[in-house]
Parts: C-alpha cells; sequence; structure tokens
C-alpha cells in the first residue's frame, strides 16, 4: 500500500478501512493536507470544509471500528463541482453575480446519495462561469490549471474536480458535463471520467442548458467511477427526466473483458482534425483492444460535424442563464457568456424546434449505428493541453470552445454514454485521453470497455505527487 493514503483510490480505501490498516480521519487528513501543499498552485477549490470534513470522518471512524459502516462509500473523501447544490454551502458558479447569495437548504440528489452512503465532503470544485466553456477561469479569478503543468489549462468546466482527482485531493468528485465538461478535463487531466446516459444521474435544480447537462463521476480510476455510478444513479422525484433503475450493478461486469466486444474505431468522426501524436496514442490502444479478442474495424459513424446543431441548443442556454442575472450584475460576466448568449437570445422558436428535428435525427442514427457495434472509440480530445487562461488554442485565444471539442458535444446531442480514460502520454509528458461511447443505457458496457483499456494505461501520477 502506498504510503500516503491521498493516492489511494476509494476501493482501496474501503479495504483499508475494513481490515483497519487506516481509517477515514487518517485519509481525510491526508487529503487535506494534499490540498493545503498543491491548491494554490493547481487552482481545483473554490471552497474547502476542513473541520466538517473531519467531523464527519471520525464519525465515519466510529462506525466502522463497530463493523457498522453507513454505506458503500463510508469515509470515502469526496468534492462536489460548484454548480451543484451542498447544503450548508454557497453555490457560487464561478461568478461574481452570486455573491451574497444563501448557502444552499438543500443537497442535490446526486450529493443527498453519496452522503447517505457515507462520503465525506472536502469542498467544491473551481467551475468557468456557470459552467459555459470547455476551460476552468472565472470572472472571481479562479483558475483550474493542469496538473502536469500549471502553465497549462486543466480544461473544463468540470476542470477542478479534474485537477482534484489527478493530485490525489479526494478520490471521487461530481462532474457536470453539457459538451463534454466531464471528459475534456479528464481527458487533459489524465483521469478517468464518465458521462453517463442522460437521466442515469438525478439533476436538480434542472440546468439551463436543459437535456444536453449531465451528472456523472470523475476519478482515478474506472473501478471508482463504477462504484460512485451505483451510488448516484436511479430515480429521483425532483428530476421527472430521470431514468428508472436499469437494474444493473455496474461493477458487477467491469472485468469481463472485451472478447467478442465489437468496436468501431473512428480516428476523426469523418470531419476532425487531430493531433499525429494524438492519433497514434489513441490507435496504438484500440489496436491493443482487439488483441485482447475484440474484432475491431475502422468505421465512422458518418454524419456530419454536428457543431452548428449544438450551438443553436447552447446558445439559448447561456442566455437563459443571463437573464436571471440582475440587470446592474451583467457587466461583470465573462465576455465569452455573455457573447453566446447574446447570440442565443436572437433565436426563435421555430428555429429551436428544427434543432431539436435534427438532433433526434442524429440521435437516432447513432442508435442504428450500434446495431452493427458495441462500442465505438476515438480520442478524447484532439490536442493536448494549451496556455491557461486562453479559451481556445492558438492565436483564437478567445474562439468558440466547441470548435476544439469535435468528439465530445456530439454524444451529449445523443445521451449517449461516454467515457474517457487514460492512454498514454505526448512527447511532452501531457495526457492523451481515448473516449468510449456506447448506445443509450449501456453504460455498464462502456465502463467494462473502459476497464480493459485501463489495465493498458494505469493511472500514473502527475510529477506534483510523484
Amino acid at each position: 500500500m502506498t504510503s500516503d493514503l491521498a493516492d489511494l483510490s476509494a476501493v482501496e480505501l474501503l479495504r483499508a478501512y475494513r481490515t483497519g490498516v487506516a481509517s477515514p480521519v487518517e485519509a481525510v487528513r491526508a487529503c487535506l493536507a494534499r490540498i493545503e501543499r498543491l491548491d494554490s498552485t493547481f487552482g481545483a477549490f473554490t471552497l474547502v470544509d476542513g473541520e466538517r470534513a473531519l467531523a464527519a470522518a471520525r464519525e465515519s471512524e466510529t462506525r466502522w471500528r463497530a463493523g457498522q459502516p453507513l454505506g458503500a462509500l463510508d469515509g470515502v473523501p469526496t468534492t462536489v463541482k460548484d454548480l451543484v447544490l451542498v447544503a450548508g454551502w454557497p453555490t457560487r458558479r464561478g461568478s461574481l453575480s452570486t455573491v451574497g447569495d444563501p448557502p444552499a437548504e438543500e443537497d442535490a440528489p446526486a450529493v443527498a446519495r453519496l452522503r447517505a452512503a457515507g462520503a465525506v465532503l472536502l469542498g467544491k470544485t473551481t467551475t468557468p462561469e456557470f459552467g459555459w466553456k470547455g476551460v476552468t477561469d472565472n470572472p472571481c479569478g479562479e483558475v483550474a490549471r493542469n496538473p502536469w503543468d500549471p502553465r497549462l489549462t486543466a480544461g473544463g468546466s468540470s476542470g477542478g474536480a479534474a485537477v482534484a482527482a489527478a493530485l490525489g485531493m479526494g478520490a471521487l468528485h461530481i462532474g457536470t458535463d453539457g459538451g463534454g465538461s466531464i471528459r475534456i478535463p479528464a481527458g487533459f487531466s489524465g483521469i478517468v471520467g464518465l458521462k453517463p446516459t442522460f437521466g442515469r444521474v438525478p439533476a436538480w435544480p434542472a440546468s439551463p442548458f436543459g437535456t444536453l447537462a449531465h451528472l456523472g463521476p470523475m476519478a482515478r480510476t474506472v473501478g471508482d467511477a463504477a462504484l460512485m455510478l451505483e451510488v448516484m444513479a436511479g430515480p429521483h422525484p425532483r428530476d421527472w427526466l430521470a431514468l428508472p433503475d436499469d437494474g444493473r450493478g455496474y461493477r458487477r461486469d467491469l472485468d469481463a473483458g472485451v472478447r467478442g466486444l465489437r468496436i468501431a474505431y473512428s480516428p476523426t468522426l469523418g470531419y476532425a482534425r487531430v493531433d499525429p501524436e494524438v492519433r497514434a496514442a489513441v490507435e496504438r490502444t484500440v489496436r491493443r483492444l482487439g488483441e485482447l479478442g475484440a474484432t475491431v474495424e475502422e468505421a465512422d459513424p458518418g454524419f456530419r460535424s454536428p457543431l452548428r446543431l449544438f450551438e443553436r441548443l447552447w446558445y439559448p442556454g447561456a442566455a437563459l442563464v443571463v437573464a436571471v442575472v440582475p440587470a446592474r450584475r451583467r457587466a461583470a460576466l465573462d465576455p465569452g457568456l455573455r457573447r453566446v448568449a447574446a447570440l442565443g437570445a436572437r433565436q426563435r422558436a421555430g428555429d429551436l424546434q428544427a434543432a431539436m428535428k435534427e438532433r433526434a435525427e442524429l440521435a437516432i442514427h447513432m442508435e442504428l449505428f450500434f446495431e452493427r457495434f458495441d462500442v465505438l472509440a476515438t480520442p478524447t480530445l484532439p490536442l493536448t493541453a494549451f496556455a491557461a487562461l486562453r479559451d481556445a488554442p492558438g492565436a483564437d485565444a478567445g474562439g468558440d470552445w466547441a470548435e476544439w471539442t469535435p468528439f465530445s458535444y456530439p454524444f451529449n446531442l445523443t445521451q449517449q454514454p461516454a467515457i474517457t480514460v487514460p492512454c498514454g502520454r505526448s512527447a511532452a509528458g501531457l495526457p492523451i485521453g481515448l473516449q468510449l461511447v456506447s448506445r443509450k443505457y449501456a453504460d455498464a458496457l462502456v465502463l467494462r470497455a473502459a476497464r480493459a483499456a485501463e489495465t493498458l494505461h494505469p493511472f500514473a501520477p502527475p510529477p506534483a505527487v510523484a
């Protein structure tokens, strides 16, 4: 066992608690020490509540000593993205416009389920303003920096959660994903991030970005992501779109491997430009999945870039975000958010209805694609992390974030489960991610395929904690 409990997975921590090798108090102290040492450089957190976390850890320790753990996550250090409600904590959403808002009175459903299972909540992780873009900086001055190189972006919008996971500032992390916001930072940071099937994890309050927006787990291992999903999933009366319980234990077939699975490998989805180093790393991993028994075929799904479709649905959500901000505070909003909100506000109802019809056609197309294949493999991102405090790479620092994330947002449109796992590093030492997608409701299958890929590239800690 590692000498630093902050580096253990949730599964390993639970084993240590069960056998008495370590206690929740020791684990939480280790994570808080890691936060104290590194967060001023990497910016993962907007709020840390060490006193409350240690009190919860002491209660967990008492239960474990009595042989009566509260639930499946008793004593596991956990974080929550600062778009999601936690009772007793403010929800700043990375915005100056929320200053003075009272703390939340209730937990969001996913948080309530983690708490009921015994998870110890450490704090809230950094987000761009209202989670609107694919990098993590905001008008409050908070910046989540890449755990492999703090000069670079961690991605977004769940950038703080990805940084916390990679650097051992907690084992489990709630992220949100409306166009790639779990998978983008997970890919840039070298961790696991799952966007489940839409509705698998209940959401409340509803996102202004509507049915594009998902909640899901972020962690250092696929096993931890599956464990976390088991706890968070299921219907809830406050989310009328939440899915019924599918009766699956997401860890049950995790180690069944990929033998017999039909994997479609699409290096570009037919339209994306991909860095050669990224493409090579992804291809090597997919080829090795074939050696493990999968049938691999290079095949594009056969749709054109849905970027403009995505924008026609995303921008009105941004307009809704801005509309509820008091007029006197709007000048302080992120200029990029104000720009896309203005575009969204100009859309007509008929345009939105047409976009919904086009979205349905894309979703049906992808469901039919998965009659031929079990899993689609793509790069998570077409590039490695770029400079922090930029919305886009290269000279176009203020460009549209979705233009450089061509592999993520299509599967928010289709609502299908998609996961990213590490598949190597660039010559500069930066993480590269493999994305695995499957048909709607096949969350267990993408976890199983991801677990097989993970055996080829286990989590490696960044230099700051190695």
